[in-house]
């Protein structure tokens, strides 16, 4: 098999049709749950369609956003990687509508053990995760909730951003109560700086989707 920086994860999942445990395609309405922190850690999903919000809970209730993922993310490979069997560590959530294709975890270990290209991709996805990761706790140890917020579009603008004539939108309709959660601040917040930064022409707001105009000027001076 040619193995694709963009197809190759979604064409091993499609090729485990033919097995005992074929994958299975699901969908997830925007804030439902996909798995639970503590849940068995049976089966690898592969993000067709949407944003998937991966996040933290910590005994005091708090709840922490690490990473969003966008299509072609494979995730709930935890237990790939220890080489144990283990619960989740995370709590996934849609973070807009997704479809997923899921695969029980031994059928998608079987698969890197035969095909090392696509163990190197898995690492370059998780890598590129990793790096998502540190920004969001950056961008949560603002306490400026501005800051903090700028912060949270420049890292959208890296991942799920496209080039426009005014800028880069950001691919996702996003809705204030959304921001708000992803950066643990309030809708009322969220709607007030959002409006601040439409006064300053730094973005625009159209059918849910921002348009960030200039991102290197927006993060030197609110960052």
């Amino acid at each position: 098999m040619i193995v694709t920086q963009d197809k190759a994860l979604a064409n091993v999942f499609r090729q485990m049709a033919t097995g005992a445990f074929p994958p299975v395609v699901e969908t997830f309405e925007r804030n439902k749950t996909i798995f639970f922190p503590g849940d068995p850690a049976e089966r690898v999903y592969f993000l067709l369609k949407g944003a998937v919000k991966l996040s933290r809970v910590y005994e005091a209730g708090e709840e922490i956003t690490v990473a969003l993922l966008r299509e072609n993310s494979v995730f709930g490979v935890l237990s790939l990687l220890t080489g144990n069997k283990s619960d989740r560590f995370y709590h996934a959530v849609a973070f807009t509508a997704v479809e997923l294709l899921s695969a029980p975890i031994e059928q998608v270990e079987q698969a890197l053990k035969e095909n090392p290209e696509l163990s190197m991709l898995m690492l370059r996805g998780l890598s590129s995760r990793i790096l998502q990761t540190e920004m969001m706790i950056e961008t949560l140890a603002h306490r400026d909730m501005g800051s903090r917020l700028v912060s949270f579009l420049l890292i959208l603008c890296r991942d799920f951003g496209v080039p426009c004539a005014d800028g880069i939108t950001i691919d996702l309709k996003l809705s204030h109560q959304a921001i708000a959660e992803a950066i643990g601040s309030t809708r009322v917040t969220v709607t007030r700086l959002l409006g601040d930064l439409r006064e300053k022409k730094m973005i625009s707001i159209h059918k849910k989707k921002i348009t960030v105009h200039k991102p290197v000027t927006l993060s030197k001076q609110f960052t």
